[in-house]
């Protein structure tokens, strides 16, 4: 079972920001903040965080996992088209507009950092 998701960032700042925008749109929001890291957790749940955003703890420049990627299940369509246009507007890059992919509702792009993002929508729920 997956406790927490982390990315790098090379900005934190810039990077926090993109991220309490993105994650507000499927009801995350940053619950920590110090000069390493920004953490984010469910509205319901704020003592549970799911995702982080870091500087790197090797002080080397963050980069993304070529395959890597960071999927959040949200509970409609509207909420992945929502989060989409939300990341593009934000600066993201598309790595795939939404739309039915393997029976299932799905959008992707990259964060500032190169990150690739996504959310879905599980139709046959």
């Amino acid at each position: 079972m997956i406790g927490f998701v982390m990315v790098g960032t090379n900005n934190l700042d810039k990077a926090t920001k993109f991220y309490d925008t993105l994650l507000d749109t499927i009801e995350l929001q940053r619950v920590v903040t110090n000069e390493k890291y920004a953490g984010f957790a469910s509205i319901e749940k704020p003592d549970e965080i799911e995702f982080y955003v870091t500087n790197p703890a090797n002080k080397d420049k963050a980069t993304f996992g070529n395959g890597t990627q960071i999927s959040f299940l949200v509970s409609s369509k509207d909420l992945v088209n929502n989060f989409y246009n939300t990341g593009i507007k934000l600066g993201g890059k598309d790595e795939g507009a939404p739309g039915i992919r393997s029976g299932d509702y799905y959008c992707y792009f990259r964060d500032l950092d190169g990150n690739k993002i996504c959310a879905f929508y599980k139709i046959n729920n």
